[in-house]
């Protein structure tokens, strides 16, 4: 036991209930949002019942929807891409559960592969794509709910926009 600290605890913290937080129903943070995603993403009987692939265009499915929030499956055959865009007011969280996917912004080009997740803001911009040669799927969680998703003709119009005044790209919690 570490005596240097001031803080000693003697018995059994969970015989205290009012000193732990109450299980929530639903995720309110970026944290707890992540953990969704990683949960959904772990149990593949809960998405893979769900995955279709169209030649087309992306292919995509709403799994789940709480307060504030949904939960969306996409998928991708090779050569599709979102094509650059935001997400309007919504936050998210973008994890891949198979293949690959390439996203671009205005920091440069990463490969996210199963399990990576990426977590970003109001008036997050990038591009995403499947550059591989097989099939990807990828899930999306976006608090609010998406509303909009505004497409950019090149990332400089992107960046253009990011000087606007605060009010344009609001943060939520």
């Amino acid at each position: 036991m570490n005596m240097d600290s001031d803080l000693q605890i003697a018995g059994d913290l969970l015989e205290v209930p009012h000193l732990l937080q109450p299980e929530r129903e639903h995720p309110v943070t970026v944290a707890e949002f992540a953990g969704l995603a990683r949960e959904i993403a772990a149990d593949p009987a809960r998405w893979a019942p769900h995955v279709e692939y169209d030649a087309t265009t992306r292919w995509y499915h709403r799994l789940r929807t709480g307060p504030g929030y949904e939960v969306w499956l996409l998928s991708w055959v090779p050569g599709q891409g979102s094509g650059l865009h935001d997400h309007g007011r919504s936050s998210g969280v973008l994890t891949v559960l198979r293949g690959e996917l390439t996203e671009r912004t205005d920091r440069g080009t990463r490969v996210l592969r199963p399990g990576t997740q990426r977590v970003f803001a109001p008036g997050y911009v990038h591009g995403v794509s499947n550059d591989s040669l097989e099939p990807a799927v990828s899930l999306h969680v976006y608090f609010p709910g998406l509303t909009e998703m505004p497409m950019h003709e090149s990332m400089h119009e992107a960046l253009q926009g990011r000087c606007a005044p605060a009010a344009a790209h609001p943060v939520t919690a």
